[in-house]
């Protein structure tokens, strides 16, 4: 009986974290994200969105125009 007890006090302890027994593959991955959320967006990213911004606008003027 006391092995069962052991056995149900650690399930507990893993539902515990919300993440159960893949709780260090979730803090990792976690983390990970954590890093890639905190970086910078390269300035050539930035210019190409830029570049898409300013085309979408010149393009859907055009289309309104037209309807």
């Amino acid at each position: 009986m006391r092995a069962a007890a052991r056995r149900g006090a650690a399930k507990e302890g893993g539902k515990a974290d919300g993440l159960g027994p893949n709780s260090e593959i979730g803090r990792k991955l976690k983390q990970y994200y954590d890093d890639l959320v905190s970086d910078d967006v390269p300035d050539q990213f930035l210019d190409l969105l830029k570049q898409l911004e300013d085309k979408e606008k010149g393009t859907s003027g055009g289309a309104k125009g037209d309807a």
